[in-house]
């Protein structure tokens, strides 16, 4: 006879106290690694925490095959190319392996996906680790998919660079009163220490972006990020040379950002993306002028 014929199976039981359906049963923290394709068909190697889950809607049932979703997500996620179809047929072989127990199923995935990302003006790059959430569920039939980005950029402040230019301006009244002014002292004033009269206040910030999608698929992640960074106007940098910082300084100049200027931007991006049916989003401006963020939170109007 077959040795694991004699194993006892508690859960198979009929659990006769307080009987009652359950939301959510399942594992979470469960390590896994990932590949992601980008639109080259390269595959980018990741490490994810995995989080598998299915109802108990059988009341008078112990608890659900708790081993089953493991083995589930090894065999159908583990070192195989990420995509929403693979996501789907996992939700639902999930609850076909509950035999009757189980009428809802997600797997929620959390991970840092890393890009390698050209400098503004010289040759350099480097690497940069932007953290990536996804979830999908089906429930009664129907299957959600939801997707979380964490994005930085650097924000400049208008209002403090609109003083600082002031500031310069008084510094050059008072230092070249007369009426013909010496272009060569004014450029070397200018590029000289005294020339920094006032400089504006820039911060790192963040734009945390929760996405409801169309369909099943998964959007082109090493894509959808560049396009929210260049959506914003000033994505933060990896590897720089002199030229790259300047250039930087030029980029932040031009795109001065109020944290509602942020939001703005990214909210038409979303909103002109025609796989994101719903979408709500925060932006945080971590301040450097005071030792409180200033944020703001928005969602899809319907």
């Amino acid at each position: 006879m077959n040795a694991k014929s004699h194993l006892p199976d508690i859960t198979s039981q009929p659990n006769s106290l307080n009987a009652r359906p359950l939301q959510w049963v399942g594992m979470e923290e469960v390590s896994l690694p990932l590949h992601i394709l980008n639109n080259k068909g390269e595959q980018l190697h990741t490490h994810a925490k995995a989080g598998i889950f299915v109802s108990l809607d059988k009341e008078n049932a112990k608890g659900i095959h708790m081993s089953r979703l493991y083995l589930l997500l090894n065999e159908q996620l583990a070192n195989k190319p990420l995509n929403g179809q693979v996501l789907t047929t996992l939700v639902e072989n999930m609850l076909s392996s509950q035999q009757g127990l189980s009428l809802s199923a997600k797997v929620d995935l959390a991970f840092e996906l890393v890009i390698n990302k050209p400098a503004l003006l010289s040759n350099q790059s480097g690497f940069q680790a932007y953290p990536v959430a996804i979830s999908k569920t089906i429930k009664n039939g129907v299957i959600n998919t939801e997707l979380s980005l964490t994005i930085p950029y650097s924000s400049t402040c208008p209002c403090s660079a609109a003083l600082s230019r002031q500031a310069l301006s008084d510094a050059v009244a008072e230092q070249f009163t007369e009426q013909q002014l010496d272009k060569k002292a004014l450029l070397e004033w200018l590029t000289s220490q005294q020339g920094s009269v006032a400089t504006p206040h820039s911060q790192r910030s963040y734009a945390y972006i929760n996405m409801s999608l169309q369909g099943e698929q998964l959007p082109d992640l090493p894509t959808l990020i560049p396009q929210m960074e260049q959506a914003i106007g000033t994505p933060v940098q990896t590897a720089v040379k002199r030229e790259d910082e300047q250039a930087f300084a030029k980029l932040n100049a031009k795109n001065l950002l109020f944290c509602e200027d942020a939001a703005r931007r990214l909210k038409h991006a979303l909103e002109q993306n025609t796989d994101i049916c719903d979408y709500h989003f925060k932006v945080e401006h971590q301040e450097s002028l005071h030792a409180h963020n200033a944020v703001v939170y928005d969602q899809k109007f319907v």
